[in-house]
């Protein structure tokens, strides 16, 4: 059985744009990579070893980030005023009264400082299918805890 990875169309659209970023790069590493050969003893060149590993390395990127693409499931972004993928939840933490925003992603787009909180994560999974002014509680690895969600959109 395949696992598909869900996520924004967004994310999608970063995933396809750091492959194309990284293929548009891959002339310059090869030609740095001829320069460091040229530079002759290939035992002791670490200009040609770093230039070999850096190739490796881009290309592996790529061929990582490929499968991601091929087996993504976009999950496109639904008014029903439930939490799900794509949607922006504002949320209080019962224990301290705090309010933080988060928009709900995959896990290959998780940023939790930057505010996009993977939907698979304690909280995330605890969030899904609610809607606002439902109190859920968070089974967290530190223990327990409840937020209110106090807007989906």
């Amino acid at each position: 059985m395949v696992y598909y990875q869900k996520m924004t169309p967004e994310g999608y659209k970063q995933i396809e744009d750091e492959i194309a970023a990284l293929k548009a790069d891959r002339p310059r590493r090869v030609q740095n990579l001829k320069e460091a050969r040229a530079l002759g003893d290939l035992s002791e060149n670490t200009e040609y070893s770093t230039a070999k590993r850096e190739l490796r390395h881009l290309d592996s990127r790529v061929r990582y980030l490929n499968k991601q693409l091929k087996y993504a499931e976009v999950i496109e972004t639904v008014n029903d005023g439930k939490v799900n993928l794509g949607k922006q939840v504002e949320i209080r933490y019962e224990d301290d009264q705090e309010v933080e925003e988060y928009r709900i992603v995959g896990r290959m787009e998780e940023d939790v400082g930057d505010g996009r909180l993977p939907f698979d994560s304690p909280l995330g999974h605890a969030l899904m299918k609610h809607k606002a002014g439902d109190r859920v509680t968070v089974e967290a690895p530190m223990g327990d805890y409840e937020v209110t969600i106090l807007s989906v959109k």
